[in-house]
């Protein structure tokens, strides 16, 4: 009997939410066999927010936050296969994309935090990570990755789909019956909606969008947001906290906006980029598929439910994979890839010069 391919990703994402980690059967079609949301503490998620912008002794803390994510991420594991019927023996290896604290493509560089040798000695398995610099090292923006494995994953013959993650940056592939696969980063999702939600109600994010339907969106605050240089570039394109940070949102406030009505027009602001890129770079697309934190947002579903009223919008749940956890596996997916010696990244996406074999291997 085949032994099955047996693979665990791990995903912590701009929203610093927390530790995602699933195990999956990769073989024709992916396959979840156990997830697990491990919220990070509130020590560490400082100190990774702390390191999205330059500080005294970063490279002292960036290594302490490296060692500290490896623990965490080995303790994920550990509980998912206490949790499920396998054993360390049994998994290939583990896919982590590490935590982003700085992605500058333009400067030729990505930081994607972990010690991924740590990771592979406390776990007993294969570690393959820093999946996002060699896409980076062939001319592209090393993000996003996902698209690959969209393709794979939620391709359909005679259905032109859209895939759109919102996490904390909101990404959509675009997957049309026939012809170029594309994709990028569409611009904020959670990150700027949940640094409000914290700053005003000491909640890490709004549940179901509720706050910013209590609230009004200002019409000229959008305006001015919606200058960013960043929404009308082309792809490809990336981005991140780099841009979308508390700083650059206090740029255009004034201290008579009504903090709910700040809330509803970020809410706003990510349903239009949304949109947007949709309704600019998907021509004919008969179907829209969420994933990511920010498709539990009700208010937001509803709001680019309008913004895109002749295209139905669905959860990737209807396609066989949790919102929740598509992400994750997508790493579990790459790191297949890797060690199978196939390329991780669509160049069309990317804008690398062509396809690459991603990420380190850290061998068990």
């Amino acid at each position: 009997m085949t032994t099955p391919a047996l693979y665990i990703g791990i995903m912590s994402g701009t929203s610093l939410d927390g530790i995602d980690t699933v195990l999956a059967e990769l073989t024709d079609s992916p396959r979840q066999l156990g997830c697990l949301h491990h919220p990070f503490d509130e020590k560490l998620r400082s100190a990774l927010l702390a390191l999205n912008t330059a500080g005294d002794n970063e490279l002292e803390r960036a290594s302490l936050a490296a060692n500290q994510l490896a623990q965490a991420y080995a303790a994920s594991v550990r509980q998912l296969l206490r949790e499920t019927p396998y054993e360390t023996r049994d998994i290939r290896a583990i896919g982590c994309h590490g935590q982003t604290v700085r992605h500058r493509p333009d400067l030729g560089f990505t930081t994607q935090l972990v010690n991924s040798a740590l990771l592979a000695e406390l776990s007993g398995i294969t570690v393959i990570s820093d999946f996002r610099s060699r896409d980076i090292a062939a001319g592209g923006q090393g993000a996003p990755l996902v698209p690959a494995f969209h393709a794979a994953a939620f391709h359909h013959p005679d259905r032109h789909r859209v895939i759109v993650n919102i996490g904390g940056i909101s990404n959509l592939t675009d997957l049309p019956i026939k012809g170029e696969i594309t994709g990028f980063d569409c611009g904020p999702g959670n990150v700027l909606l949940d640094a409000w939600a914290f700053a005003h109600l000491g909640q890490p994010y709004d549940r179901n969008g509720t706050w910013a339907d209590s609230g009004h969106a200002i019409p000229k605050l959008l305006g001015k947001m919606l200058v960013e240089n960043y929404f009308s570039a082309p792809p490809p394109k990336s981005t991140g906290r780099d841009l979308f940070n508390p700083a650059w949102l206090q740029a255009f406030l004034s201290p008579t906006h009504a903090p709910a009505d700040v809330q509803a027009t970020l809410l706003e602001l990510t349903a239009r980029c949304i949109a947007d890129a949709i309704g600019e770079h998907c021509s004919g697309a008969q179907e829209i598929y969420l994933c990511g934190g920010g498709a539990r947002n009700c208010a937001l579903v509803r709001r680019l439910q309008q913004l895109q009223p002749k295209i139905p919008v669905f959860m990737t749940d209807a396609l066989g994979v949790s919102t929740d956890w598509v992400e994750a596996l997508a790493f579990a997916w790459l790191a297949q890839q890797t060690l199978e010696g196939k390329p991780g990244n669509l160049p069309e996406v990317t804008g690398a010069k062509g396809t690459r074999i991603l990420g380190a291997i850290y061998p068990a």
